[in-house]
């Protein structure tokens, strides 16, 4: 665990290692506790949840049939958002996992599910299932941290180019879909290592272009066309529901392994990793969003992202019961159980991606009364060359910690929860 090591608040560093692999052994009772109790009514669960999320989209298409009516389009933009956002949260996503497979129904089965999503399932199963759980938050092999595109952790060295950060968070949570697909394919480092012509990397990019053109001729043609009068009408509403459903499932998906609080790891750390260590790299690199039983749904469960980082094969609406039992594993290791409610949680993912497009120590060291002075230095340091950059950072580092220092501690009123920045 190199990088949580290295900070002045190792959070593992009371525990041993008899420790972390009888935390390990307690979290393998816990699955194989689930495991077993799987039955009849998780069956129910995942059919019941199908046979909704294709009834609102039914009925949702047919209200947009009359879309050319105010009253039609907004309540038929709202079904079909709705119903996309349950197809890619609750239903797709938790399928391709495999969590239904013990059913052996070939109609809901991560070999046989295709979703409504532009990355085709076989490479998100890769890229999700296999890369980004294995990996999870770990610096140059974790996609998910950042989407490849992002800086994600202090260590990472800072460049000018990171200041547009933001920008591209913003535009990537619009398209989040197309994003995903990009990533699945790992096209930025194949334009890096100049491998556009790899044939496999031309075989997967065909079967992406494909799925894209199906999606796009159901939501832009088909559907509009079958509307009459109500073409661009019907049109309009298939891109608000899209645009909907990416900007919900990208929010949800930062909520889950970017906000303050959670923890990052360098490739080293996991040389030699123990089934107990990786369950402590699962826990301190995932965050929860609290709420309603019908956030859960929304979210896809992943609102339990810390549960279902540990147990990605587990029925979705088991969570919530394991929930309590993680949480007296963390209590009792003296861990941080990282949960927020949305609004919080989102507001500390976009404050990370704020603070990370700035050199270290910048916005710590910024107020209102200099803000032209750090303006300048900024400008300064990002005319210079990675020298300059390293050597800026340094001081405005420490500089940063003198005034946390001259400060004192912040009093946070949650058990077991270390200084979190957004509680100043």
């Amino acid at each position: 665990m190199t990088v949580i090591q290295k900070k002045a608040d190792n959070p593992i560093a009371h525990l041993s290692a008899q420790d972390i692999e009888e935390l390990g052994r307690e979290l393998d009772a816990i699955r194989q506790r689930f495991l077993a109790e799987r039955g009849a009514s998780d069956a129910a669960y995942i059919r019941s949840m199908i046979k909704t999320q294709r009834y609102l989209e039914l009925g949702s298409r047919a209200v947009l049939l009359f879309s050319l009516f105010p009253p039609a389009w907004v309540v038929g933009t709202a079904g079909l958002s709705i119903s996309k956002i349950l197809e890619n949260m609750e239903i797709g996503h938790n399928v391709l996992h495999g969590q239904w497979d013990w059913m052996r129904d070939p109609k809901i089965h991560s070999t046989t599910w295709e979703w409504d999503s532009a990355s085709p399932s076989d490479q998100w199963k890769h890229a999700h299932n296999e890369v980004h759980h294995n990996y999870t938050n770990v610096i140059g092999k974790d996609n998910d941290l950042g989407y490849g595109i992002f800086r994600a952790d202090e260590d990472q060295p800072w460049h000018p180019a990171h200041l547009g950060q933001p920008l591209w968070n913003f535009v990537n949570a619009l398209i989040f879909e197309y994003g995903i697909a990009a990533y699945d394919l790992e096209l930025g480092a194949r334009l890096k290592r100049k491998q556009l012509d790899d044939p496999e990397f031309k075989a997967n990019g065909k079967q992406v272009l494909k799925k894209i053109r199906r999606q796009a001729g159901k939501d832009y043609l088909i559907h509009p066309l079958l509307s009459g009068p109500s073409f661009f009408h019907t049109l309009g509403a298939n891109v608000v529901a899209n645009v909907v459903r990416n900007v919900w499932a990208h929010s949800v998906i930062m909520c889950g392994h970017f906000p303050e609080g959670v923890e990052t790891f360098e490739k080293r750390s996991i040389e030699g990793e123990t089934k107990g260590e990786w369950y402590v790299r699962q826990m301190l690199g995932s965050a929860n969003i609290s709420g309603s039983r019908l956030m859960h749904i929304m979210t896809g469960n992943l609102s339990h992202q810390i549960e279902h980082h540990l147990f990605p094969d587990l029925p979705s609406n088991r969570y919530a019961e394991i929930a309590p039992l993680v949480q007296e594993l963390f209590e009792k290791y003296d861990l941080t159980y990282c949960a927020r409610p949305l609004v919080p949680q989102v507001y500390s993912a976009w404050h990370k991606v704020f603070r990370l497009s700035l050199p270290n120590g910048w916005l710590d060291t910024t107020t209102p009364r200099n803000l032209p002075s750090q303006l300048v230095k900024l400008y300064k340091i990002s005319r210079g060359g990675a020298k300059v950059r390293r050597a800026a950072q340094a001081r405005m580092t420490q500089e940063a910690r003198r005034i946390a220092a001259e400060r004192g501690p912040v009093v946070v009123p949650q058990r077991r929860v270390r200084r979190d920045p957004l509680a100043a």
